[in-house]
């Protein structure tokens, strides 16, 4: 089984060594430019933005060959899914993919511009988040077929979200959109700051440059994974619109599995 994943805090990247099968990191794929995945099973594991999935991780599966007789999604999200499972199954459809199994984890949102940090780790216990995971996996392991649905009110939330993302005029990098500012309109990085490059390294789409002199420098390509300021080992990237200094990166994972990741 080979599972790709797309992990910034770690939570996906937890769900995937969880799951079980040979992990492969989906920036990693993209900066080498393979796309094409030969197994019985393969699943691809990343967390939803604003209820729907990433553009960026749609432009991976459109691009993407699975030869499996068994496909399947595990998204992670914080407090709301949406109707998420239905949209990667569309845009699986439109890519030729057939997924046999779609589902959600609820784990702690890292949404820094919606969530205080301190209260989202505080509520985590509450979540079960093992639990669901030992659900899923069991799941997988039995090759159950499920795509989870969403009703009337999940699905006008999700396609909102969706149509307001393809607007050309849409700049908002902060949900995940990038064809408008980038982050560095978003963010101001403190004095704390010790240039260890860190950020750069996390960084799944090199969009972070550090120089010695002239310190951190933030290019036009953000997809708000917030890897940067998460992981940041000084706390030094301040996020516009913030609601706590306080980061999270999941307990289970350490920063250099992360940095290896994403670099």
């Amino acid at each position: 089984m080979k599972i790709l994943y797309f992990t910034a805090t770690g939570n996906c990247l937890h769900v995937a060594k969880s799951l079980g099968g040979e992990l492969y990191s989906i920036p990693k794929m993209i900066q080498e430019g393979q796309y094409e995945f030969t197994d019985e099973k393969i699943g691809i594991v990343f967390p939803i933005y604003s209820i729907s999935v990433p553009p960026y991780i749609e432009e991976f599966i459109k691009k993407a060959k699975f030869n499996c007789e068994y496909l399947f999604g595990v998204m992670t999200y914080g407090i709301f899914d949406g109707a998420t499972s239905g949209h990667l199954n569309n845009i699986g459809k439109e890519a030729g993919h057939n997924f046999a199994y779609i589902n959600t984890i609820k784990m702690v949102d890292n949404w820094l511009p919606g969530f205080d940090m301190e209260k989202q780790i505080a509520s985590a216990p509450k979540k079960h988040i093992e639990e669901h995971i030992a659900e899923i996996k069991s799941d997988i392991e039995g090759s159950k077929e499920f795509i989870k649905k969403g009703h009337v009110g999940r699905k006008m939330a999700t396609g909102y979200m969706v149509r307001s993302a393809s607007k050309p005029n849409h700049k908002d990098s902060l949900h995940g959109n990038t064809s408008g500012l980038g982050i560095k309109n978003f963010v101001t990085v403190e004095d704390t700051c010790v240039k260890c490059g860190v950020c750069s390294r996390v960084c799944p789409v090199k969009n972070i440059k550090v120089d010695k002199e002239q310190g951190v420098s933030f290019g036009d390509f953000c997809i708000s994974c917030f890897a940067c300021t998460h992981n940041c080992p000084t706390n030094a990237i301040r996020l516009k619109g913030e609601r706590t200094k306080a980061r999270f990166r999941n307990s289970h994972i350490e920063l250099k599995e992360i940095i290896k990741s994403n670099n």
